[in-house]
């Protein structure tokens, strides 16, 4: 994967280093997410929520060419999407 991180539309508040956020993606039980609000859908923004290989969780607003990831927004998980992507990550191992 390649990103695009000319002028990054977000500042990083030091919790967070890019490669966080690149190794989020690469993350084999990440949750990618196409949001069903018509405010997103418009400008084809998609979520992503992955962990590092440092254990990092990360979550990301990104848009995507198919080619290169631009990401809008990245910052660490909440306790609710830790639950969420952890809850994701059981139901995968159990199929």
């Amino acid at each position: 994967m390649e990103f695009d991180w000319n002028n990054p539309p977000f500042a990083f508040d030091g919790s967070l280093k890019v490669r966080d956020i690149e190794e989020s993606f690469e993350d084999p039980f990440a949750v990618r997410l196409l949001p069903d609000s018509p405010r997103f859908g418009v400008q084809a923004r998609y979520f992503s929520l992955g962990k590092s290989a440092s254990g990092v969780g990360v979550f990301c607003v990104y848009r995507t060419n198919g080619r290169v990831i631009r990401v809008i927004c990245g910052r660490g998980f909440t306790e609710a999407e830790e639950f969420f992507y952890q809850r994701k990550v059981k139901q995968t191992m159990e199929v």
